[in-house]
Protein backbone atom coordinates (compact mmCIF):
# COMPACT_ATOMS: atom_id res chain seq x y z
CA UNK A 1 0.00 0.00 0.00
CA UNK A 2 1.69 3.37 -0.90
CA UNK A 3 1.82 6.26 1.43
CA UNK A 4 -1.15 8.14 -0.22
CA UNK A 5 -3.36 5.50 0.30
CA UNK A 6 -2.63 5.14 3.86
CA UNK A 7 -3.05 8.94 4.03
CA UNK A 8 -6.55 8.60 2.44
CA UNK A 9 -7.71 6.54 4.65
CA UNK A 10 -6.82 7.89 8.30
CA UNK A 11 -7.24 11.75 7.24
CA UNK A 12 -10.81 12.09 8.13
CA UNK A 13 -10.40 11.64 11.52
CA UNK A 14 -6.65 13.89 11.29
CA UNK A 15 -6.95 17.24 13.67
CA UNK A 16 -4.11 18.84 12.10
CA UNK A 17 -3.91 21.15 9.60
CA UNK A 18 -0.90 20.66 8.05
CA UNK A 19 -1.69 16.58 7.65
CA UNK A 20 -4.89 17.10 6.16
CA UNK A 21 -3.21 19.48 3.62
CA UNK A 22 -1.19 16.88 2.50
CA UNK A 23 -3.97 14.65 2.52
CA UNK A 24 -5.36 17.19 0.49
CA UNK A 25 -3.11 17.15 -2.11
CA UNK A 26 -2.66 13.34 -2.76
CA UNK A 27 -6.91 13.17 -3.01
CA UNK A 28 -5.91 15.73 -6.06
CA UNK A 29 -3.37 13.53 -7.59
CA UNK A 30 -5.32 10.38 -7.45
CA UNK A 31 -9.11 10.94 -6.69
CA UNK A 32 -11.08 8.07 -5.72
CA UNK A 33 -13.00 6.12 -8.27
CA UNK A 34 -16.62 7.50 -7.92
CA UNK A 35 -18.61 4.07 -9.30
CA UNK A 36 -17.66 2.18 -5.96
CA UNK A 37 -18.41 2.89 -2.38
CA UNK A 38 -16.33 2.39 0.53
CA UNK A 39 -18.21 -0.40 1.29
CA UNK A 40 -16.33 -2.13 -1.83
CA UNK A 41 -19.96 -2.47 -3.03
CA UNK A 42 -21.25 -0.41 -6.40
CA UNK A 43 -24.62 1.66 -5.80
CA UNK A 44 -27.08 -0.89 -8.30
CA UNK A 45 -25.53 -3.81 -6.35
CA UNK A 46 -26.18 -2.21 -3.01
CA UNK A 47 -29.51 -1.72 -3.70
CA UNK A 48 -30.23 -5.19 -5.26
CA UNK A 49 -28.66 -6.31 -1.20
CA UNK A 50 -31.43 -4.57 0.31
CA UNK A 51 -34.27 -5.98 -1.64
CA UNK A 52 -33.43 -9.55 -1.74
CA UNK A 53 -32.88 -8.93 2.31
CA UNK A 54 -36.14 -7.76 2.34
CA UNK A 55 -37.69 -10.09 0.21
CA UNK A 56 -35.86 -12.64 2.40
CA UNK A 57 -37.25 -10.78 5.23
CA UNK A 58 -40.78 -11.09 4.44
CA UNK A 59 -40.59 -15.30 3.62
CA UNK A 60 -39.47 -15.33 6.92
CA UNK A 61 -42.63 -13.23 8.50
CA UNK A 62 -44.93 -15.39 5.93
CA UNK A 63 -43.94 -18.48 7.34
CA UNK A 64 -43.98 -17.65 10.95
CA UNK A 65 -47.38 -16.72 10.91
CA UNK A 66 -48.85 -19.28 8.28
CA UNK A 67 -49.46 -21.21 11.41
CA UNK A 68 -51.69 -18.61 12.65
CA UNK A 69 -53.76 -18.27 9.88
CA UNK A 70 -54.69 -22.15 10.00
CA UNK A 71 -54.68 -22.31 13.90
CA UNK A 72 -58.24 -23.61 14.10
CA UNK A 73 -57.78 -26.36 11.30
CA UNK A 74 -54.92 -27.59 13.70
CA UNK A 75 -56.25 -27.52 17.02
CA UNK A 76 -59.33 -29.66 15.40
CA UNK A 77 -56.83 -31.87 13.26
CA UNK A 78 -54.75 -32.99 16.04
CA UNK A 79 -57.11 -32.25 18.82
CA UNK A 80 -55.19 -29.75 20.97
CA UNK A 81 -55.97 -26.96 23.44
CA UNK A 82 -55.52 -23.37 24.17
CA UNK A 83 -52.04 -23.80 25.78
CA UNK A 84 -50.67 -26.60 23.58
CA UNK A 85 -51.30 -24.65 20.70
CA UNK A 86 -49.32 -21.44 22.33
CA UNK A 87 -46.00 -24.04 22.32
CA UNK A 88 -46.05 -23.76 18.19
CA UNK A 89 -45.22 -19.90 18.51
CA UNK A 90 -43.02 -20.73 22.06
CA UNK A 91 -40.72 -23.49 20.40
CA UNK A 92 -39.70 -21.57 17.41
CA UNK A 93 -39.18 -18.79 19.57
CA UNK A 94 -37.23 -20.11 22.29
CA UNK A 95 -34.73 -21.99 19.03
CA UNK A 96 -34.56 -18.52 17.22
CA UNK A 97 -33.69 -16.80 20.53
CA UNK A 98 -31.45 -19.24 21.84
CA UNK A 99 -29.07 -19.05 18.69
CA UNK A 100 -29.06 -15.64 17.88
CA UNK A 101 -26.00 -15.16 19.89
CA UNK A 102 -24.09 -17.59 18.25
CA UNK A 103 -24.40 -16.10 14.80
CA UNK A 104 -24.82 -12.66 16.45
CA UNK A 105 -20.84 -14.08 17.43
CA UNK A 106 -20.25 -15.31 13.95
CA UNK A 107 -21.46 -12.55 11.80
CA UNK A 108 -19.40 -10.54 13.65
CA UNK A 109 -16.58 -12.36 12.15
CA UNK A 110 -16.96 -14.37 9.24
CA UNK A 111 -18.16 -14.37 6.45
CA UNK A 112 -22.11 -13.12 6.39
CA UNK A 113 -23.53 -13.76 2.97
CA UNK A 114 -22.51 -17.57 3.87
CA UNK A 115 -24.19 -17.97 6.99
CA UNK A 116 -27.09 -16.53 5.78
CA UNK A 117 -27.18 -18.89 2.75
CA UNK A 118 -26.68 -22.09 5.13
CA UNK A 119 -29.27 -21.24 7.46
CA UNK A 120 -32.16 -20.50 4.83
CA UNK A 121 -31.88 -23.26 3.17
CA UNK A 122 -32.13 -25.59 6.23
CA UNK A 123 -34.92 -23.34 7.00
CA UNK A 124 -36.41 -24.17 4.00
CA UNK A 125 -35.90 -27.84 4.23
CA UNK A 126 -37.26 -28.01 8.04
CA UNK A 127 -40.46 -26.07 6.70
CA UNK A 128 -41.54 -28.60 4.03
CA UNK A 129 -40.54 -31.19 6.21
CA UNK A 130 -43.22 -29.84 8.61
CA UNK A 131 -46.09 -30.18 6.32
CA UNK A 132 -45.89 -33.83 6.79
CA UNK A 133 -46.48 -34.14 10.29
CA UNK A 134 -48.68 -36.93 10.64
CA UNK A 135 -51.94 -36.67 12.76
CA UNK A 136 -50.87 -38.97 15.78
CA UNK A 137 -47.28 -37.36 16.72
CA UNK A 138 -48.27 -33.28 17.59
CA UNK A 139 -45.15 -33.62 19.00
CA UNK A 140 -43.00 -34.04 15.02
CA UNK A 141 -44.71 -30.43 14.27
CA UNK A 142 -43.26 -28.77 17.28
CA UNK A 143 -39.69 -30.51 17.45
CA UNK A 144 -39.81 -29.18 13.38
CA UNK A 145 -41.13 -25.35 14.16
CA UNK A 146 -38.69 -25.69 16.68
CA UNK A 147 -35.89 -26.33 14.04
CA UNK A 148 -37.30 -23.11 11.90
CA UNK A 149 -35.50 -20.97 14.22
CA UNK A 150 -32.53 -21.98 13.56
CA UNK A 151 -32.54 -20.39 9.61
CA UNK A 152 -34.30 -17.42 11.23
CA UNK A 153 -31.54 -17.21 13.68
CA UNK A 154 -29.22 -17.20 10.92
CA UNK A 155 -30.72 -14.50 8.85
CA UNK A 156 -32.53 -11.54 11.44
CA UNK A 157 -29.05 -10.89 13.41
CA UNK A 158 -26.76 -10.36 10.68
CA UNK A 159 -29.74 -8.50 7.70
CA UNK A 160 -29.55 -5.35 9.63
CA UNK A 161 -25.85 -4.99 10.09
CA UNK A 162 -25.20 -5.55 6.53
CA UNK A 163 -27.59 -3.09 5.34
CA UNK A 164 -25.72 -0.71 8.07
CA UNK A 165 -22.79 -1.11 6.00
CA UNK A 166 -24.27 -0.24 2.65
CA UNK A 167 -26.05 3.42 3.75
CA UNK A 168 -25.43 6.10 6.16
CA UNK A 169 -27.53 9.22 7.03
CA UNK A 170 -31.33 9.59 5.88
CA UNK A 171 -30.69 6.37 3.27
CA UNK A 172 -29.91 4.04 6.03
CA UNK A 173 -32.97 4.98 7.62
CA UNK A 174 -34.69 4.89 4.40
CA UNK A 175 -33.07 1.24 3.49
CA UNK A 176 -34.34 -0.12 7.02
CA UNK A 177 -37.69 1.16 6.44
CA UNK A 178 -37.68 -0.69 3.39
CA UNK A 179 -36.52 -3.52 5.16
CA UNK A 180 -38.93 -3.52 8.11
CA UNK A 181 -41.78 -2.84 5.55
CA UNK A 182 -41.73 -6.66 5.09
CA UNK A 183 -42.45 -7.49 8.78
CA UNK A 184 -45.84 -6.65 8.52
CA UNK A 185 -46.33 -7.45 4.90
CA UNK A 186 -44.98 -11.06 5.43
CA UNK A 187 -46.79 -11.64 8.75
CA UNK A 188 -49.98 -10.45 6.53
CA UNK A 189 -49.80 -12.57 3.57
CA UNK A 190 -48.75 -15.63 6.00
CA UNK A 191 -51.94 -14.98 7.56
CA UNK A 192 -53.58 -14.60 3.82
CA UNK A 193 -51.73 -17.60 1.97
CA UNK A 194 -51.61 -19.93 5.01
CA UNK A 195 -55.83 -19.68 5.19
CA UNK A 196 -56.52 -19.23 1.29
CA UNK A 197 -53.79 -22.07 0.25
CA UNK A 198 -55.74 -24.05 2.75
CA UNK A 199 -58.96 -23.38 1.63
CA UNK A 200 -58.00 -23.90 -2.58
CA UNK A 201 -56.42 -27.29 -1.43
CA UNK A 202 -59.10 -28.54 1.18
CA UNK A 203 -55.75 -29.82 3.71
CA UNK A 204 -54.08 -27.01 5.33
CA UNK A 205 -50.57 -28.64 5.11
CA UNK A 206 -50.44 -27.45 2.35
CA UNK A 207 -50.24 -23.89 3.63
CA UNK A 208 -46.67 -24.95 4.86
CA UNK A 209 -45.46 -25.55 1.74
CA UNK A 210 -45.85 -22.19 -0.08
CA UNK A 211 -42.47 -20.30 1.75
CA UNK A 212 -40.25 -22.96 1.22
CA UNK A 213 -39.86 -23.01 -2.26
CA UNK A 214 -39.34 -19.51 -2.59
CA UNK A 215 -36.74 -19.95 0.40
CA UNK A 216 -34.29 -21.93 -2.31
CA UNK A 217 -35.11 -18.84 -4.63
CA UNK A 218 -33.87 -16.65 -2.12
CA UNK A 219 -30.59 -18.79 -1.57
CA UNK A 220 -29.43 -18.61 -4.86
CA UNK A 221 -29.65 -14.58 -5.35
CA UNK A 222 -27.79 -14.29 -1.87
CA UNK A 223 -25.16 -16.51 -3.42
CA UNK A 224 -24.83 -14.80 -7.08
CA UNK A 225 -26.06 -11.25 -5.99
CA UNK A 226 -24.83 -9.98 -2.98
CA UNK A 227 -21.72 -8.97 -2.34
CA UNK A 228 -20.52 -9.01 1.16
CA UNK A 229 -19.53 -4.96 2.25
CA UNK A 230 -16.72 -3.95 4.17
CA UNK A 231 -17.18 -3.62 7.54
CA UNK A 232 -17.79 0.46 8.84
CA UNK A 233 -16.04 1.35 5.59
CA UNK A 234 -19.05 3.04 4.50
CA UNK A 235 -18.52 5.61 7.83
CA UNK A 236 -14.66 5.85 7.30
CA UNK A 237 -14.07 3.28 9.87
CA UNK A 238 -12.99 0.29 8.40
CA UNK A 239 -12.56 -2.81 10.36
CA UNK A 240 -9.17 -3.03 9.89
CA UNK A 241 -8.88 0.08 11.72
CA UNK A 242 -10.88 -0.97 14.12
CA UNK A 243 -10.18 -2.28 17.52
CA UNK A 244 -11.77 -5.62 17.55
CA UNK A 245 -12.53 -6.41 21.76
CA UNK A 246 -13.67 -10.36 22.82
CA UNK A 247 -17.29 -11.39 22.99
CA UNK A 248 -17.52 -10.99 26.64
CA UNK A 249 -15.96 -7.51 26.63
CA UNK A 250 -18.64 -6.56 24.28
CA UNK A 251 -21.44 -7.98 26.44
CA UNK A 252 -19.90 -5.35 29.19
CA UNK A 253 -19.77 -2.71 26.82
CA UNK A 254 -24.00 -3.30 25.57
CA UNK A 255 -24.39 -3.37 29.53
CA UNK A 256 -23.27 0.06 30.44
CA UNK A 257 -25.43 1.12 27.40
CA UNK A 258 -28.42 2.45 28.40
CA UNK A 259 -30.10 3.58 25.58
CA UNK A 260 -28.96 0.07 24.34
CA UNK A 261 -30.71 -2.41 27.38
CA UNK A 262 -34.13 0.53 27.94
CA UNK A 263 -34.89 0.72 24.30
CA UNK A 264 -34.19 -3.82 24.24
CA UNK A 265 -36.86 -3.79 26.81
CA UNK A 266 -39.05 -1.08 25.55
CA UNK A 267 -39.23 -3.38 22.66
CA UNK A 268 -39.76 -6.64 24.40
CA UNK A 269 -43.21 -4.95 25.12
CA UNK A 270 -43.35 -4.80 21.48
CA UNK A 271 -42.88 -7.96 20.93
CA UNK A 272 -44.82 -9.75 24.01
CA UNK A 273 -47.88 -7.78 22.47
CA UNK A 274 -46.96 -8.76 18.78
CA UNK A 275 -46.42 -12.32 19.29
CA UNK A 276 -49.81 -12.82 21.01
CA UNK A 277 -52.08 -11.08 19.17
CA UNK A 278 -50.44 -12.41 15.95
CA UNK A 279 -50.89 -16.02 17.22
CA UNK A 280 -54.43 -15.64 19.01
CA UNK A 281 -56.22 -12.76 16.74
CA UNK A 282 -57.81 -14.74 14.31
CA UNK A 283 -58.69 -17.05 16.39
CA UNK A 284 -59.91 -14.36 18.84
CA UNK A 285 -62.03 -13.45 15.77
CA UNK A 286 -63.33 -16.60 14.85
CA UNK A 287 -64.84 -17.48 18.67
CA UNK A 288 -66.01 -14.13 18.65
CA UNK A 289 -68.09 -14.42 15.14
CA UNK A 290 -69.29 -18.35 16.44
CA UNK A 291 -70.54 -16.83 19.36
CA UNK A 292 -72.00 -14.21 17.74
CA UNK A 293 -73.94 -16.74 15.36
CA UNK A 294 -71.56 -14.88 12.47
CA UNK A 295 -70.07 -18.51 11.13
CA UNK A 296 -69.98 -22.48 11.71
CA UNK A 297 -68.33 -23.76 14.90
CA UNK A 298 -65.85 -26.46 13.54
CA UNK A 299 -67.04 -30.05 13.35
CA UNK A 300 -64.90 -33.18 13.39
CA UNK A 301 -66.85 -33.71 9.71
CA UNK A 302 -65.28 -30.79 8.02
CA UNK A 303 -61.85 -30.68 7.03
CA UNK A 304 -61.52 -26.90 7.56
CA UNK A 305 -62.71 -24.52 9.60
CA UNK A 306 -64.10 -21.96 7.63
CA UNK A 307 -63.44 -18.42 8.27
CA UNK A 308 -62.37 -15.47 6.65
CA UNK A 309 -61.34 -13.88 9.81
CA UNK A 310 -57.71 -14.85 8.73
CA UNK A 311 -57.84 -13.51 5.38
CA UNK A 312 -59.27 -9.93 7.22
CA UNK A 313 -56.61 -9.76 9.90
CA UNK A 314 -54.02 -10.21 7.51
CA UNK A 315 -55.20 -7.62 5.23
CA UNK A 316 -55.21 -5.20 8.61
CA UNK A 317 -51.85 -6.08 9.34
CA UNK A 318 -50.00 -5.64 5.80
CA UNK A 319 -52.22 -2.24 5.88
CA UNK A 320 -51.20 -1.22 9.14
CA UNK A 321 -47.74 -1.90 8.79
CA UNK A 322 -47.37 0.00 5.72
CA UNK A 323 -48.49 3.07 7.52
CA UNK A 324 -47.30 2.48 10.91
CA UNK A 325 -43.65 2.22 9.75
CA UNK A 326 -43.71 4.65 7.24
CA UNK A 327 -44.91 7.31 9.41
CA UNK A 328 -42.91 6.36 12.51
CA UNK A 329 -39.80 7.18 10.32
CA UNK A 330 -41.58 10.72 8.70
CA UNK A 331 -42.37 11.80 12.26
CA UNK A 332 -38.71 11.11 13.60
CA UNK A 333 -37.39 12.66 10.62
CA UNK A 334 -39.45 15.85 11.52
CA UNK A 335 -38.87 15.65 15.00
CA UNK A 336 -35.52 14.79 14.72
CA UNK A 337 -34.96 18.73 13.97
CA UNK A 338 -36.35 19.90 16.72
CA UNK A 339 -34.62 17.20 19.34
CA UNK A 340 -32.43 14.69 19.36
CA UNK A 341 -34.67 12.59 20.91
CA UNK A 342 -36.66 12.00 18.40
CA UNK A 343 -36.67 8.81 18.03
CA UNK A 344 -37.32 6.97 21.41
CA UNK A 345 -40.03 9.74 21.89
CA UNK A 346 -41.88 8.69 19.04
CA UNK A 347 -41.56 4.89 19.98
CA UNK A 348 -42.88 5.72 23.58
CA UNK A 349 -46.21 7.34 21.49
CA UNK A 350 -46.53 4.75 19.54
CA UNK A 351 -46.99 2.27 22.11
CA UNK A 352 -48.91 4.31 24.80
CA UNK A 353 -51.40 5.62 22.03
CA UNK A 354 -51.77 1.42 20.53
CA UNK A 355 -52.68 0.46 24.67
CA UNK A 356 -56.02 2.04 24.01
CA UNK A 357 -57.13 1.03 20.80
CA UNK A 358 -55.98 -2.44 21.53
CA UNK A 359 -58.20 -2.98 24.84
CA UNK A 360 -61.35 -1.71 22.75
CA UNK A 361 -61.00 -3.69 19.91
CA UNK A 362 -61.04 -6.88 22.90
CA UNK A 363 -63.96 -5.61 24.70
CA UNK A 364 -65.98 -4.79 21.94
CA UNK A 365 -65.78 -8.20 19.85
CA UNK A 366 -68.93 -9.35 21.43
CA UNK A 367 -70.83 -6.19 20.56
CA UNK A 368 -69.68 -5.35 17.32
CA UNK A 369 -67.24 -6.87 14.36
CA UNK A 370 -66.82 -3.87 12.48
CA UNK A 371 -65.88 -1.73 15.66
CA UNK A 372 -63.33 -4.96 16.83
CA UNK A 373 -61.86 -4.31 13.25
CA UNK A 374 -61.31 -0.71 13.18
CA UNK A 375 -59.77 -0.56 16.64
CA UNK A 376 -57.33 -3.14 15.58
CA UNK A 377 -56.27 -1.19 12.69
CA UNK A 378 -55.76 1.88 14.81
CA UNK A 379 -53.78 -0.39 17.43
CA UNK A 380 -51.57 -2.18 15.09
CA UNK A 381 -50.99 1.05 13.53
CA UNK A 382 -49.26 3.04 16.26
CA UNK A 383 -47.56 -0.44 17.48
CA UNK A 384 -46.21 -0.40 13.84
CA UNK A 385 -44.37 2.78 14.13
CA UNK A 386 -41.25 1.80 16.56
CA UNK A 387 -40.04 -1.12 13.60
CA UNK A 388 -37.56 0.76 11.38
CA UNK A 389 -36.73 3.47 14.77
CA UNK A 390 -35.47 0.90 16.96
CA UNK A 391 -33.58 -0.81 14.62
CA UNK A 392 -32.04 2.58 14.01
CA UNK A 393 -31.50 3.35 17.31
CA UNK A 394 -29.40 0.23 17.95
CA UNK A 395 -26.49 1.14 15.03
CA UNK A 396 -26.08 4.27 15.65
CA UNK A 397 -25.74 4.12 19.56
CA UNK A 398 -23.40 0.84 19.01
CA UNK A 399 -20.04 0.42 16.88
CA UNK A 400 -19.81 -1.54 13.99
CA UNK A 401 -17.69 -4.41 15.45
CA UNK A 402 -20.60 -4.99 18.20
CA UNK A 403 -23.49 -4.67 15.96
CA UNK A 404 -23.88 -8.31 15.02
CA UNK A 405 -23.32 -8.88 18.67
CA UNK A 406 -26.17 -6.04 19.75
CA UNK A 407 -28.70 -7.43 17.37
CA UNK A 408 -28.55 -11.07 18.62
CA UNK A 409 -28.32 -9.56 22.60
CA UNK A 410 -31.35 -7.94 21.44
CA UNK A 411 -33.10 -10.29 20.12
CA UNK A 412 -32.84 -12.76 22.85
CA UNK A 413 -33.55 -10.46 25.46
CA UNK A 414 -36.77 -9.42 23.53
CA UNK A 415 -38.18 -12.66 22.73
CA UNK A 416 -37.33 -14.07 26.02
CA UNK A 417 -39.12 -11.94 27.97
CA UNK A 418 -41.66 -11.14 24.95
CA UNK A 419 -42.88 -13.24 22.42
CA UNK A 420 -41.29 -16.67 23.64
CA UNK A 421 -44.03 -16.92 26.33
CA UNK A 422 -46.41 -14.60 25.53
CA UNK A 423 -48.65 -16.80 23.15
CA UNK A 424 -48.12 -19.70 25.42
CA UNK A 425 -48.99 -17.49 28.35
CA UNK A 426 -52.21 -16.08 26.60
CA UNK A 427 -52.98 -19.82 25.79
CA UNK A 428 -52.60 -21.07 29.47
CA UNK A 429 -54.02 -18.42 31.16
CA UNK A 430 -57.47 -19.01 28.66
CA UNK A 431 -57.64 -22.68 29.91
CA UNK A 432 -57.08 -21.36 33.52
CA UNK A 433 -60.01 -18.96 32.84
CA UNK A 434 -62.39 -21.68 30.83
CA UNK A 435 -65.36 -22.82 32.91
CA UNK A 436 -67.29 -25.12 30.74
CA UNK A 437 -66.79 -25.63 26.73
CA UNK A 438 -69.06 -23.79 25.66
CA UNK A 439 -69.31 -21.33 22.57
CA UNK A 440 -69.65 -18.84 25.73
CA UNK A 441 -66.72 -19.35 27.36
CA UNK A 442 -64.21 -20.49 24.48
CA UNK A 443 -64.68 -16.75 23.60
CA UNK A 444 -64.92 -15.15 27.21
CA UNK A 445 -61.76 -16.96 28.45
CA UNK A 446 -59.49 -15.46 25.60
CA UNK A 447 -60.57 -12.47 26.01
CA UNK A 448 -59.77 -11.98 29.41
CA UNK A 449 -56.14 -13.53 28.76
CA UNK A 450 -55.74 -10.81 25.48
CA UNK A 451 -56.44 -7.88 28.20
CA UNK A 452 -52.88 -8.41 29.06
CA UNK A 453 -51.25 -6.57 26.36
CA UNK A 454 -52.69 -3.32 26.57
CA UNK A 455 -51.11 -3.20 30.29
CA UNK A 456 -47.85 -4.26 28.52
CA UNK A 457 -47.66 -2.02 26.46
CA UNK A 458 -47.30 0.86 28.14
CA UNK A 459 -44.70 -0.51 30.70
CA UNK A 460 -43.22 -0.66 26.94
CA UNK A 461 -43.94 3.03 26.62
CA UNK A 462 -42.42 3.99 29.71
CA UNK A 463 -39.29 1.98 28.51
CA UNK A 464 -39.07 4.21 25.92
CA UNK A 465 -39.63 7.43 27.94
CA UNK A 466 -36.04 6.51 29.72
CA UNK A 467 -34.33 5.50 26.60
CA UNK A 468 -34.81 9.51 25.72
CA UNK A 469 -32.82 10.57 28.79
CA UNK A 470 -29.95 8.70 27.30
CA UNK A 471 -29.92 8.63 24.21
CA UNK A 472 -27.74 11.61 23.17
CA UNK A 473 -24.79 10.60 25.39
CA UNK A 474 -24.81 7.10 24.03
CA UNK A 475 -24.87 8.15 20.39
CA UNK A 476 -21.68 10.41 21.02
CA UNK A 477 -20.08 7.44 23.24
CA UNK A 478 -20.30 5.26 20.28
CA UNK A 479 -17.35 7.27 18.56
CA UNK A 480 -14.74 4.79 18.84
CA UNK A 481 -11.22 6.03 19.10
CA UNK A 482 -9.17 5.63 15.86
CA UNK A 483 -5.74 5.67 15.60
CA UNK A 484 -4.00 7.31 12.01
CA UNK A 485 -1.17 5.94 10.90
CA UNK A 486 0.25 9.47 11.74
CA UNK A 487 -1.31 12.53 13.63
CA UNK A 488 -3.79 12.94 16.55
CA UNK A 489 -5.97 10.12 17.36
CA UNK A 490 -9.25 11.59 17.63
CA UNK A 491 -13.31 10.98 18.43
CA UNK A 492 -15.57 11.10 15.45
CA UNK A 493 -19.15 11.02 16.94
CA UNK A 494 -21.52 8.63 15.29
CA UNK A 495 -23.86 11.03 15.03
CA UNK A 496 -22.09 13.15 12.34
CA UNK A 497 -22.09 9.98 9.68
CA UNK A 498 -26.03 8.54 10.85
CA UNK A 499 -28.10 10.70 11.45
Amino acid sequence: MSQGEQTSETAPFFSDDSEAEEQGGSAAQRPPPEEESPSGVSKVRALLTVFILCYINLLNYMDRFTVAGVLPDIEQYFGIDDGKSGLLQTVFICSYMFLAPVFGYLGDRYNRKLIMSVGISFWALVTLASSYTPKEHFWVLLLTRGLVGVGEASYSTIAPTIIADLYVKEKRTYMLSIFYFAIPVGSGLGYIVGSQVGNLAKDWHWALRVTPGLGLIAVLLLLFVVKEPERGAIEARPEHHMHRTSWLEDLHALSKNYSFVLSTFGFTAVAFVTGSLALWAPTFLFRAAVFNGERAPCSSTLTLCFSSDSLIFGAITVVTGLLGVTSGVLISRQLRTRTPRADPLVCATGLLLSAPFLYLAIVCAQASTNATYAFIFLGETFLSMNWAIVADMLLYVVVPTRRSTAEALQIVISHLLGDAGSPYMIGVVSDSLRKTDSFLWQFRSLQLSLLLCSFVAVIGGGFFLATALFIERDRHGAAPIVVPKSGRSTRVPVSSVLI
